[in-house]
């Protein structure tokens, strides 16, 4: 398993390269955003089966190098570490694209556990751009639309959106919109699922005359294929 590390902290870096390979991982490292952004977007598909990623970087911040990843399709999962008990840093990254967070000082143990379910869930290909309908999402972009009008939304409301389209169809649970929107960690009211799916029913289907988000009685949320 090929991981790479972009961590400007020297001591840091080779600490998690020993580590790591301790734990049976290959890994290559990147001290800065620049090289770590051409090293991750610019490898062979595949070559990397997870990037840990700081978000303080010299050059360009783990924030833009996640968003830029995503725009060019790059899929491969983003484990970020964040400041200590930064949360609005862990909220951030969630929504530029980062599939997991690590808050610094980390446990090793954690750390090759967090990375290894990354690896065992895969990086499948994503659509460029998701249609229900006329209701179209383009996650390279983030520009959310209904025909040729442009809807604006909110980088939560956007996570949201693009979690129930990737599975439109089907409904899909509050704990799993709490897991995949915000993170598996979350601790606060489960009820701002609903007060989410109420923002987005505001701006994609009332102007519209549409109901594209439907609520399924005892199993959650659905988008409707159709678009409503």
């Amino acid at each position: 398993m090929r991981v790479l590390v972009v961590e400007d902290e020297v001591a840091l870096a080779e600490t998690l390269r020993d580590g790591l390979g301790q734990a049976g991982f290959t890994v290559d490292v990147a001290h800065d955003g620049v090289d770590g952004l051409w090293t991750a977007a610019e490898a062979p598909y595949g070559a990397y089966d997870a990037i840990v990623l700081d978000i303080m970087l010299p050059g360009l911040s783990g924030y833009e190098i996640c968003r830029r990843m995503r725009a060019r399709e790059v899929w491969t999962p983003v484990l970020m570490l964040t400041a200590k008990d930064g949360e609005y840093d862990q909220a951030d990254a969630l929504d530029l694209g980062a599939d997991d967070y690590l808050s610094k000082p980390f446990s090793f143990v954690v750390l090759i556990a967090r990375l290894r379910a990354l690896i065992r869930r895969g990086a499948p290909a994503r659509p460029a751009v998701l249609t229900a309908g006329d209701l179209t999402l383009d996650p390279a972009q983030r520009r959310v639309g209904r025909g040729a009008t442009t809807i604006p939304v909110t980088p939560r409301e956007f996570a949201m959106l693009e979690f129930l389209m990737r599975h439109r169809g089907n409904p899909v649970t509050k704990t799993a919109i709490l897991e995949n929107v915000w993170d598996a960690h979350f601790t606060g009211d489960p009820n701002i699922v609903e007060v989410y799916i109420g923002y987005l029913r505001k701006k994609i289907d009332h102007p519209f005359g549409r109901a594209a988000i439907e609520t399924v009685r005892g199993a959650g949320y659905r988008i409707n294929p159709d678009g409503g």
